[in-house]
């Protein structure tokens, strides 16, 4: 999701957990409004109303969800004004200031602040710096499934890789343009990045991996899921995709779907996991004639193989947000699955 969506998603979480209190929410187009008007979803949870920038008191933790390029600026500002600082847009998730300018076609005005930030990424290492750090940056929600299916594999398979994702309008935010209204939408798949997607940069920083990257807009209002193709240095088996899977993601809030046998479920879209903070991925290797049924069996020898991975995340921004927090995700209501 956009951060304008995520922060009423975000909030709506956090007026539900018992040692988490909500007490200011800042927009200067909204001020004076009822959050609960803005976003209904959050009816019956909160009674705040929206104030001024100007307005924002002291705090433990302040939650940017402003605009790509508008945080950068924001920042120094009011950083003083809470400990903890998290970020939902991208200005502090790329490490490398001309790799944001080159996506986001603008200088970076505050390359000096990018080290402070951590990657809200538990699974990929940053599981203790995130709980003790100060500011964390929230990854994007198609980088983050592309990461996660990608990242166990990214010692076994070529450089050069492909993703496909296909979003819900929620990534398109509060601002969505004309094309994001539900008459242009319902019924289509519009393809609004065939090439040089901005998560291409976010994805080669996590796996050392060269993405090419498309993306669609398809009728769901939440929702991602992408599909990543990548070719195998050497050959695979089905049981070593699920092994390097295991090594990676494996831990408390971590799940396999629940089955006997969960890499052969059938695929489900990501309404399957609407509501919750979970992830479903799938690990496949394209089988050959003479493997034996399973993928166990050792392929043809001189053979490479193509894995794929479709993982599927229903919360975007807001449920990466969650997990990005310095306590385990189980703690603020849900788990990621793999």
């Amino acid at each position: 999701m956009a951060p304008a969506t995520s922060a009423a998603n975000f909030c709506d979480c956090c007026c539900v957990t018992p040692h988490i209190e909500v007490t200011q929410a800042s927009s200067d187009r909204l001020r004076g409004q009822r959050v609960d008007t803005a976003h209904p979803n959050l009816r019956g949870r909160t009674d705040l109303a929206f104030c001024g920038r100007d307005e924002l008191a002291d705090s433990d933790v302040l939650l940017f969800a402003t605009p790509h390029r508008a945080t950068m600026d924001l920042l120094p500002k009011l950083a003083d004004s809470a400990r903890h600082v998290i970020d939902l847009s991208a200005d502090f998730r790329l490490r490398d200031p001309w790799l944001y300018q080159q996506h986001y076609g603008v200088m970076h005005s505050a390359p000096e602040l990018i080290d402070d930030f951590v990657p809200g990424l538990p699974e990929l290492g940053h599981r203790e710096a995130l709980r003790t750090a100060d500011r964390i940056s929230v990854p994007g929600c198609m980088a983050t499934a592309a990461i996660l299916a990608l990242a166990p594999i990214a010692d076994l398979v070529e450089p050069e890789v492909t993703v496909d994702a296909r979003t819900g309008s929620s990534g398109s935010g509060a601002s969505a343009s004309t094309a994001d209204s539900h008459p242009q939408r319902s019924g289509a798949m519009r393809v609004f990045a065939p090439t040089g997607h901005r998560h291409e940069a976010e994805i080669g920083q996590a796996t050392g991996l060269s993405a090419r990257m498309t993306a669609t807009g398809v009728e769901a209002v939440r929702g991602v899921q992408v599909v990543c193709q990548a070719q195998a240095r050497n050959p695979l088996t089905e049981l070593d995709l699920r092994r390097a899977l295991s090594r990676l993601l494996w831990d408390r809030t971590v799940r396999t779907c629940g089955s006997s046998s969960p890499w052969r479920l059938p695929l489900s879209g990501p309404e399957s996991a609407a509501g919750l903070e979970l992830l479903r991925c799938r690990l496949r290797r394209r089988r050959a004639a003479g493997d034996r049924d399973g993928g166990a069996g050792q392929p043809r020898q001189g053979r490479r193989r193509r894995g794929r991975a479709m993982p599927e995340h229903p919360d975007g921004l807001a449920g990466n947000a969650r997990a990005g927090f310095s306590r385990p995700a189980s703690d603020l209501g849900g788990e990621r699955w793999v």
